[in-house]
């Protein structure tokens, strides 16, 4: 049994993200949106922060450029979020605003941050101090989309462009069957569930993933493969809103795997 307190709270950003993978459920900041799309024509973006806790939180919000890890006294980002640090009671909310302080981004194709909202629960009181308890920090992590003015095409669009290919992953001798995406959008594009079906087969790759402009990204398949003249991808995408964005694609003419290789695990 424990002889005193644990009164420590988690600050450390790959700490509180760990901690929000185990119990999700017991965060009590909710963000009321999945991403945040910036467009650059707009003098900001808000985004809204709601306790649906039992007590009052801080909530201590950052942008990142993709290191989960980095600590936000480290980051820089042409961004600033405010208010940095809010305290928020139960049942009540905050707008954070997210500003864009010019420094130079690619005017040609989407770039991409994550916001990142860190709650922490007050200080025990003076008759709590002797008990048993331990004290965690919550975080959130979501992304942000900065979208210039006058992209070619519409967002909602850029999932059925992306080119699919079968190939291999993994190591010589381990290598499993794969779909290539190619994103020849200004896009990023965010998947779900991604399914590799015909002639009665499945393969699927369900942890889900993003392509960003011009990228290709290969995503291991499990199941079994159909054949190539047979197979259509059937993709989720997920579209501004967080909502899914169904649709079905060919497979390019040329496989960089042989059919007699294409077996998931």
């Amino acid at each position: 049994m424990l002889k005193k307190a644990i009164k420590s709270i988690l600050f450390t950003g790959a700490c509180a993200l760990a901690l929000t993978s185990v119990l999700p459920a017991q965060a009590a900041i909710v963000l009321a949106a999945t991403r945040v799309i910036y467009h650059a024509k707009d003098a900001e973006a808000t985004i809204k922060l709601s306790n649906e806790g039992g007590i009052p939180m801080l909530a201590q919000a950052w942008l990142d450029k993709g290191d989960v890890k980095a600590a936000p006294s480290t980051i820089e980002v042409p961004f600033t979020v405010t208010p940095p640090v809010s305290r928020i009671d139960p049942g009540k909310a905050q707008t954070l605003r997210i500003i864009y302080t010019g420094e130079p981004l690619p005017q040609d194709r989407e770039s991409v941050f994550w916001l990142n909202v860190l709650e922490v629960p007050p200080k025990p009181a003076a008759s709590e101090a002797e008990a048993n308890f331990l004290q965690m920090a919550f975080r959130s992590r979501i992304k942000l989309f900065f979208r210039p003015a006058g992209l070619k095409g519409r967002a909602d669009e850029a999932a059925a462009q992306v080119i699919w290919r079968l190939t291999q992953a993994g190591e010589a001798g381990k290598a499993q069957a794969a779909l290539e995406a190619r994103n020849p959008t200004a896009y990023h594009v965010s998947f779900g569930v991604l399914e590799l079906v015909g002639g009665g087969k499945t393969a699927t790759f369900s942890k889900g993933g993003m392509v960003g402009p011009g990228e290709t990204k290969v995503f291991p398949l499990t199941g079994e493969v159909p054949t190539i003249s047979q197979a259509k991808v059937n993709y989720q995408a997920i579209n501004d809103y967080g909502g899914p964005l169904n649709g079905q694609a060919p497979l390019s003419a040329a496989p960089t795997v042989p059919n007699s290789a294409a077996t998931g695990k």
